[in-house]
């Protein structure tokens, strides 16, 4: 299992909702002892950005601005697709299921992975684009992310796939090591599949490697017409919020590691 993996799950789920959201309710509570207005204010506030991060509204605050940053890939025609020139197709992995019991204790794509999957083998019918898949084993499972994905993207997509980027355990690692395997091919110009709220960090992290990159991105949390339910706190809700501040928090970050690296 990667160290750094490690790490960077239990930063991020201390930065990240319910967790720090549910510790600064706790600080607030150690407050009142002394400070009764001001600890009743941070334990009060806290559980408000809990509910509102919880709802359709306050989940499109942090999701709508990011995947408005990358529109989706423009087609002309629904069986026609514009590359921008780009020589192979890259997609990037999302974790696994571990041991599916439905699929005799094979390994199996999240859901996230495999619309992702479903994404890049629509472009790669339409484009013809050699394909390349990314994702190591940062969890320390036998096989990796991308073997998982090269799988189902053949026996169930029939889709070929060119090449497997394997060593990977992260966004910023899928495109050190993906970049180097297509610059030894010659390519430079790439579709970078992702969803779209994972899309404006990974593109930046391909760009740093020294690919040009046209972004395809998939699944726009902001395109779901909301029901009556989605107006009150839900699980779902909660979770996109969450993972869309892991975004922003990324952004972030490596706008200041690549600023210091150039």
């Amino acid at each position: 299992m990667s160290t750094s993996w490690i790490i960077n799950t239990v930063i991020s789920a201390l930065l990240l909702p319910p967790l720090s959201l549910i510790l600064l309710c706790l600080l607030g509570l150690c407050l009142r002892r002394r400070w009764p207005r001001s600890g009743l204010a941070v334990s009060v506030t806290a559980m408000l950005l809990l509910i509102l991060l919880s709802t359709y509204p306050g989940a499109m605050l942090v999701v709508a601005p990011l995947e408005k940053m990358n529109a989706p890939l423009a087609t002309g025609k629904p069986d026609m697709v514009d590359t921008a020139g780009a020589e192979a197709i890259v997609v990037l992995g999302s974790s696994r299921i571990s041991a599916a019991p439905e699929y005799a204790g094979r390994d199996i794509p999240t859901a996230i992975a495999l619309q992702r999957l479903h994404y890049a083998a629509y472009l790669q019918r339409q484009t013809h684009l050699p394909l390349l898949v990314s994702g190591g084993q940062p969890d320390g499972s036998a096989i990796s992310e991308a073997a998982i994905m090269a799988r189902v993207l053949r026996q169930d997509f029939a889709v070929p796939v060119q090449w497997l980027e394997q060593q990977s355990n992260n966004t910023a690692e899928n495109a050190q090591y993906s970049a180097r395997l297509l610059q030894q091919a010659g390519i430079k110009r790439v579709l970078l599949v992702t969803d779209a709220l994972h899309m404006q960090r990974a593109k930046t992290a391909f760009q740093h490697a020294g690919l040009t990159v046209t972004p395809a991105p998939t699944i726009f949390l902001s395109a779901v017409h909301p029901t009556i339910a989605d107006y009150l706190p839900r699980s779902a809700w909660l979770q996109r919020s969450s993972y869309a501040l892991h975004e922003w928090l990324g952004i972030a970050w490596y706008h200041l590691r690549y600023r210091k690296s150039s």
